[in-house]
């Protein structure tokens, strides 16, 4: 795929006035339709906060005015002036696309070509055992159970906050992770050291 847009389609930078907001009505029924479709609530935050950058960089326009080649220009903007990395220029494009099926009723279809954000080719830091038991033990207190389920058990921070006494079984060796991501129920292991 080409990773320039053509020039003419490029818009100067938007002047960010927090004062411009999208439509109030637009938001709600935004929210109330990811709501319907069961999103994370971090997801309707994040995509109604690049519903009000887009808005924004078009300057106050209504997303009803405009469509994909506005989208094409303001997902361009965000790889060439903002630098942002490639999942974040996902994000906004999956958002907006919610936001035109969703709230607008208004699909946008093929987008076209436009400048892709650059992945940045990177590679993962792993602990050893060694690190992650020393990591763990310096923690103090209630940390350091949070440490122990988040590297023993493989729990996402929320899950690990989330958890009730009732949700772990000692005596099995288990913990029961309820309305996990994608609001799955799963089973896992209490890591050794915190039974």
């Amino acid at each position: 795929m080409p990773t320039k847009a053509a020039p003419a389609e490029a818009l100067p930078a938007p002047a960010l006035d927090e004062t411009s907001k999208p439509p109030r009505m637009l938001t709600e029924v935004f929210r109330e339709q990811l709501r319907l479709r069961r999103y994370a609530r971090r997801t309707e935050e994040t995509y109604v906060g690049w519903t009000r950058d887009f808005i924004r960089f078009h300057r106050g326009r209504h997303p009803r005015e405009m469509g994909g080649s506005e989208v094409r220009a303001y997902l361009t903007y965000l790889a060439s002036e903002r630098n942002v990395a490639a999942s974040t220029q996902r994000q906004a494009l999956n958002a907006l696309v919610s936001l035109y099926a969703l709230a607008l009723e208004k699909p946008l279809g093929d987008l076209g070509e436009f400048a892709r954000a650059k992945t940045r080719a990177r590679v993962p830091e792993v602990l050893t055992q060694d690190e992650a038991r020393r990591l763990v033990s310096a923690l103090p207190g209630v940390y350091r159970l949070v440490g122990q389920l988040l590297y023993g058990a493989g729990l996402r921070l929320l899950e690990v906050l989330r958890l009730r006494v009732k949700d772990v079984d000692f005596g099995n060796g288990l913990v029961i992770v309820r309305q996990g991501k994608g609001a799955k129920d799963r089973v896992t292991v209490v890591p050794l050291e915190s039974q």
